[in-house]
């Protein structure tokens, strides 16, 4: 078992990283919103960012038998397991077809793609970025 507070984020996430490529379960303790302490075992499926800068597990929930999302953040312990998935994913369903793009005109191929995006114009950064920021660096 290892713990979240020893050790990285980063740490956690490749570990994570690791066993969806090879499929294999992992056992998760996690607090959930009402402060209780949680162990699951799921068969993760792929990693997200949420807007609010969160990396979420997504993953098949071997109790309840569906789809989950876990916020790394409330990770307090993990274990890999070498056990492999047995678990189906269902497949998604909320597809949309978007509209299709303008083809002969390029100011309305601009607007098109302009409206796909989200709007960032109000982007401001959680704090102030200088120069010294090396833990930002890729």
């Amino acid at each position: 078992m290892k713990l979240t507070h020893q050790q990285p984020t980063t740490k956690t996430i490749a570990d994570l990283y690791r066993a969806i490529d090879r499929q294999h379960a992992v056992t998760l303790t996690y607090t959930d919103d009402n402060g209780d302490e949680t162990v699951r075992t799921v068969e993760g499926h792929e990693l997200r960012t949420t807007t609010d800068g969160d990396v979420i597990l997504v993953a098949m929930c071997r109790l309840r038998r569906d789809e989950r999302n876990f916020r790394i953040s409330k990770v307090t312990a993990y274990t890999v397991h070498r056990m492999a998935y047995v678990l189906e994913r269902s497949a998604p369903t909320t597809y949309e077809r978007p509209e299709p793009q303008p083809a002969d005109d390029a100011q309305a191929l601009f607007f098109y793609e302009l409206a796909r995006d989200r709007d960032d114009a109000d982007y401001r950064p959680r704090r102030k970025l200088t120069a010294a920021d090396t833990d930002l660096a890729a």
